[in-house]
């Protein structure tokens, strides 16, 4: 149990790729504050009934006041925040299509919540994170911000834009021991991403095709990467961006 008592905050994390990673940090025994708009509650009771230290928050990450009620909920509950996984962000609802169909408007929102609510979790948590002696944080950027996929110019945009925030993060916060990295996966077929059909057939069958690992991606694959940045074993380990994608693209 690695992360034995280590909070980690995990936005996102009602389904999905966040649920799969609170459930992974939770079974190396950190204390786990789930954070999202819907479920939130009833994620963190899934946890506790499997005997895990879990409590949801319902929030939206491009609020500053509901950042701060996050934050302030694992100080409540478990005493500070030692871990934050920003994992929250817009892409299971997206259409692909042509970069002159994308609208300014489209892309301010997705702007909202794939960036500038990530720096909003960060400096909000900053504080709680320093009073613990340091921590880490993970930002759950994308493949795409490597590969340049088509058809999504404004998603691909905001994941490169996490990619160079993670390394001026690193650059500034690592002189009070907080080592900030991120973890780049391929296309997950996690619940939503399977609810739409516009994702299944623009984006599914050239992934597989592209892949060394010609099979499905799920969000138990993406976890083991999160764990690594998040525990011991990455302690002089800062500013990286680790792609898992089933070697579709080598970073």
């Amino acid at each position: 149990m690695s992360l034995t008592n280590k909070v980690a905050i995990i936005t996102g994390a009602a389904s999905g790729i966040g649920l799969a990673i609170a459930r992974d940090l939770a079974g190396r025994g950190a204390s786990i504050v789930i954070g999202d708009m819907r479920g939130s509650a009833e994620a963190a009771e899934s946890l506790n009934k499997l005997g895990f230290a879990a409590a949801g928050v319902q929030v939206d990450v491009s609020d500053e006041r509901n950042v701060t009620e996050l934050v302030a909920a694992a100080e409540a509950h478990f005493g500070g925040v030692d871990i934050l996984v920003n994992n929250a962000g817009i892409f299971s609802s997206l259409t692909p299509k042509p970069f002159e169909d994308i609208s300014l408007e489209e892309t301010r929102k997705l702007f909202e919540i794939n960036v500038f609510a990530l720096l909003t979790c960060c400096r909000i948590a900053l504080p709680s994170l320093v009073k613990r002696g340091g921590g880490r944080i993970v930002n759950i950027s994308s493949g795409v911000a490597f590969r340049g996929n088509p058809m999504m110019a404004h998603y691909v945009a905001s994941k490169g834009a996490v990619v160079s925030l993670t390394r001026s993060l690193a650059s500034e916060l690592g002189g009070r021991d907080i080592l900030v990295n991120s973890v780049a996966p391929g296309f997950t077929l996690s619940d939503g991403v399977n609810s739409n059909p516009g994702l299944i057939n623009g984006i599914k069958a050239n992934s597989l095709r592209s892949r060394v690992l010609a099979r499905d991606m799920v969000p138990n694959d993406i976890v083991g990467a999160v764990a690594f940045f998040a525990g011991p074993d990455s302690s002089f380990i800062t500013g990286q961006t680790l792609v898992v994608d089933g070697g579709s693209y080598f970073h």
